[in-house]
């Protein structure tokens, strides 16, 4: 592994873990030595973090030269941790570690008294029942970054299965519901697809590039009043 991502690594793990961190808990999250570990301790502080802590008495990150400093009002705060946590209950795990993550580099660069309000934050999120997320999120999300094509094998609503040729916009949590809105080549308009009616989903090797952010755009002008309840196109 390279020394620039073993540190950058080490300073996710700094931020993740319940600190002080042992060296020997850090070596294992990162994969290295004890030796290894103590190096890039000492190259992360040249680097301009300050990491309290020594051999035996574990480490904590006090300042995390990565990231600028912030500073959010008390409200922002309660908004960040409720939002991010509604994140990793209702996400797919990639999403639920993503927001994890985000929340973990944020509160690293925050004065200590604002660190303090985010560790007792008064806004939480919680969710008795998980529903399921579809296997083909994370394809559909990588799908729509690269505006790239896929063919999907689709259940509509009498059951009957269909093949359609996607160009993937964006997808949307509904309160039952993850939804896909896509341009369907196979009606030529704007359609939403409930992604637990997709059988199958494949990436093709037709590119729509530079045009999702235009046709997102135009599809949200016109179906906006579907997404809060109104009427709207389903997929069809």
């Amino acid at each position: 592994m390279a020394r620039a991502d073993r540190l950058l690594r080490l300073l996710t793990a700094l931020r993740h873990l319940p600190q002080p961190v042992t060296a020997a808990r850090l070596a294992e999250e990162t994969g290295v030595s004890l030796r290894t570990l103590y190096r890039d301790i000492a190259g992360l502080r040249a680097g301009g973090a300050l990491i309290d802590g020594a051999a035996g008495l574990g480490y904590t990150l006090t300042e995390d030269p990565a990231l600028p400093p912030q500073m959010f009002t008390r409200i922002e705060v309660e908004a960040l941790v409720l939002g991010l946590g509604e994140v990793r209950q209702m996400g797919d795990p990639a999403l639920a570690r993503a927001a994890e993550g985000a929340a973990a580099k944020i509160i690293a660069t925050l004065p200590d008294r604002v660190q303090r309000q985010a560790a007792h934050a008064v806004s939480r999120s919680a969710r008795f029942e998980r529903r399921a997320v579809s296997p083909h999120v994370g394809l559909l999300r990588q799908a729509s970054w690269d505006e790239q094509a896929v063919d999907v094998t689709y259940r509509d609503l009498q059951g009957a299965l269909t093949e359609r040729r996607l160009w993937p916009l964006s997808l949307v949590w509904f309160d039952r519901a993850l939804m896909l809105l896509a341009f369907c080549t196979l009606r030529q308009d704007y359609r939403r697809f409930h992604l637990d009616r997709m059988e199958e989903v494949r990436l093709s090797e037709e590119s729509f590039r530079p045009r999702r952010v235009a046709l997102l755009r135009d599809y949200l002008a016109a179906v906006a009043p579907g997404l809060n309840g109104g009427p709207a196109r389903p997929g069809g």
